[in-house]
């Protein structure tokens, strides 16, 4: 098993390795995700069921191939997104990166630790006034499972995932049955019309800095094919079908929120205890995400301590209004996180030829210009693209590195030609 810190600061050793069916465990627990039925349901609302089908699978494949190709360099490499933006960011400019993921998946912790609150004080009817309470008792229980480390997180995964997918199909099978199967499904007109390009955004957005840092998990992948296998499946299989049931089922009732379907199907119980395995599944990646950006910002080991204060952090976050939130940190994230994939592949496939030398001795610019130039041109284009953001960033960002590069290099190979 893992040292105490489970190498924050250095490569996986192939010793470590864990095989493709313990890796796609854990990330279907992170993909199924609550939030993501939420967005499914804004999904649902606005297309026909056929077209609703189209969005998530072109949606989901953009984003399991993304998460795919990251995932490859990490099991290859041993590292994850945020030792690999020293390569292209430098020891300094890492920080950038550091500071952006722990950002992301503390804003998820912070609006899970509020939807859970919020929805078990509305389904059980409790007072109000346990709210706060509530966000600080599971906003430090949630951190359990990602301080015990990957072990807690494959445990909770083999017993959380199961009782999800049955739950799921169970809601499914009764939207079916209630709205007179597919005869009914067709008769129902869309009431909140969105535009093709939005709506895969918004899939890609759900997980856009989940597959960035998904390589804490498909580095200790024991080769690239079975960290690639695992994303696929955790992404496209995994985020897939919570986008889907929650569109489905917002077809049917034309409600977004998955927790009102399952009070309007019967479900109510079903409901609080799906919600609980849930979010205490996808949390503890999700602060363990955190805990890991944090190291490398601090260059420390303490991973448990980071992950209390982060923890501490998405507390205060969550009483703060974070549950109001999600559909535009959504849309921020799916602007701002995939450029740091985009120019960590392109560092990795053409700067470095497919192979980075050992992090420990590696010589490391302090600031690497061209990284984070691309990676700034790439965020800025995202977010005022009207087209699929997520796919404009990596693109723009990869492109932009790579010109960067092939530059810098001319302009230092110039005076030497110029000497001769």
């Amino acid at each position: 098993m893992a040292t105490r810190g489970e190498f924050s600061l250095s490569e996986v050793p192939a010793h470590e390795r864990k095989g493709v069916m313990s890796i796609t465990m854990v990330l279907l627990s992170f993909t199924f995700f609550t939030g993501t039925m939420f967005a499914g349901g804004k999904i649902g609302v606005a297309f026909s069921v056929v077209d609703m089908l189209w969005v998530a699978v072109v949606g989901n494949l953009l984003l399991a191939v993304y998460a795919a190709a990251l995932a490859f360099v990490a099991s290859r490499s041993g590292l994850n997104s945020v030792l690999m933006g020293r390569f292209c960011f430098g020891e300094v400019g890492s920080k950038l990166s550091d500071f952006l993921l722990g950002f992301a998946e503390l804003g998820w912790y912070a609006w899970g630790t509020a939807t859970v609150a919020i929805v078990l004080v509305k389904l059980l009817s409790w007072p109000a006034s346990v709210t706060t309470p509530l966000m600080v008792l599971f906003g430090f229980g949630f951190s359990i499972t990602a301080i015990v480390g990957y072990r807690g997180m494959d445990a909770l995964s083999r017993v959380s995932v199961p009782l999800m997918f049955v739950l799921l199909v169970v809601s499914m099978w009764i939207a079916t049955r209630d709205v007179g199967g597919w005869p009914g499904l067709a008769k129902i007109v869309p009431t909140q019309p969105m535009s093709f390009a939005a709506a895969v955004t918004m899939v890609f957005g759900t997980f856009a800095s989940g597959a960035t840092q998904a390589t804490n998990w498909t580095r200790l992948a024991k080769s690239g094919r079975a960290a690639v296998a695992a994303s696929m499946i955790g992404f496209f299989v995994g985020n897939g079908l919570m986008i889907v049931a929650g569109a489905y089922c917002a077809i049917v009732y034309q409600q977004p929120d998955i927790v009102e379907v399952m009070m309007l199907q019967g479900l109510s119980i079903a409901a609080v205890v799906m919600l609980c395995m849930n979010l205490w599944t996808i949390q503890g990646p999700t602060i363990y995400n955190v805990s890991a950006a944090a190291c490398h910002l601090l260059r420390t080991e303490r991973r448990r301590t980071l992950t209390l204060v982060g923890a501490a952090v998405g507390i205060v976050l969550a009483i703060g209004g974070m549950y109001e939130l999600l559909i535009p940190f959504l849309i921020l994230l799916g602007s701002i996180i995939p450029p740091v994939g985009g120019v960590i592949l392109a560092d990795f496939w053409y700067r470095h030829r497919g192979r980075y030398p050992a992090i420990a001795t590696a010589p490391l610019p302090r600031l690497n210009v061209a990284g984070l130039a691309a990676y700034a041109i790439g965020a800025a284009l995202a977010y005022a693209s009207p087209w699929i953001a997520p796919l404009v960033g990596i693109a723009a960002s990869s492109l932009c590195y790579i010109v960067f590069v092939q530059v810098a290099s001319r302009i230092a190979r110039a005076p030497s030609i110029q000497g001769e």
